[in-house]
């Protein structure tokens, strides 16, 4: 993916981009200097309707059509954090959305696999990363809790959906000493979880209480 400062991004964009990483990431307790320069080199903006484009840089989540929405900023830099993505991961990425949380990751990973049901959305996100130049991504669209089985297994699994609980088929695609991270809960009490694998041991730890768009699928919530 190109930087921004060679796509023709104005300066007040890249400004107001690093002033959303000062104010609502930085100070809020996310370090990792890859996941920041991630957050600063891709342009939220773009991944946004055109009427919402001025409200990019403000720390919420923010409706991209389908009844879905694009994450806020603070929330994709903690779980990109908590995922622990290295230059070699290979990452499954489970609701692609605009594609935004599918970008941060390719800057960091070796490859991505991404995962959208909604089929509307998943041509707008292709086009959108490859007119970045993203080139490590690979697009699926159909039902994410089945993952994706023939290119597993994964280091790294991210759900950017709220089940009830982790389904079955993206725990047994975690490679040995992968991480996963997922929303869990219903529509009104939701958490983060991370999950570990260590050969047959699952190691879970609870995070931050968060609000994400049920995740329907076979293993999912019934649409």
């Amino acid at each position: 993916m190109s930087h921004p400062d060679d796509t023709g991004r104005d300066d007040a964009g890249i400004l107001a981009r690093r002033r959303m990483i000062f104010d609502d990431i930085y100070r809020r307790g996310v370090r990792d200097e890859r996941v920041l320069r991630a957050m600063e080199d891709v342009p939220r903006e773009q991944f946004l309707p055109p009427e919402l484009q001025d409200a990019a840089f403000e720390d919420r989540a923010l409706p991209i059509g389908a009844g879905q929405t694009i994450s806020q900023p603070y929330i994709v830099a903690y779980m990109t954090e908590q995922l622990d993505v290295t230059p070699e991961s290979r990452v499954l990425e489970i609701g692609t959305g605009s594609g935004y949380q599918t970008a941060i990751l390719a800057r960091l990973a070796r490859e991505v696999y991404t995962l959208e049901r909604i089929d509307r959305l998943c041509e707008p996100a292709c086009r959108r990363l490859e007119a970045l130049g993203v080139a490590n991504v690979r697009f699926r669209c159909g039902d994410g809790t089945l993952g994706w089985p023939d290119a597993a297994p994964f280091d790294r699994v991210i759900i950017t959906a709220a089940g009830p609980k982790v389904p079955p088929a993206l725990l047994n695609q975690l490679a040995d000493g992968g991480i996963l991270v997922a929303p869990i809960g219903d529509e009104q009490d939701q958490r983060l979880l991370k999950v570990q694998r260590y050969g047959p041991r699952l190691i879970e730890t609870p995070l931050i209480a968060v609000r994400f768009v049920r995740l329907i699928g076979e293993s999912g919530w019934k649409e």
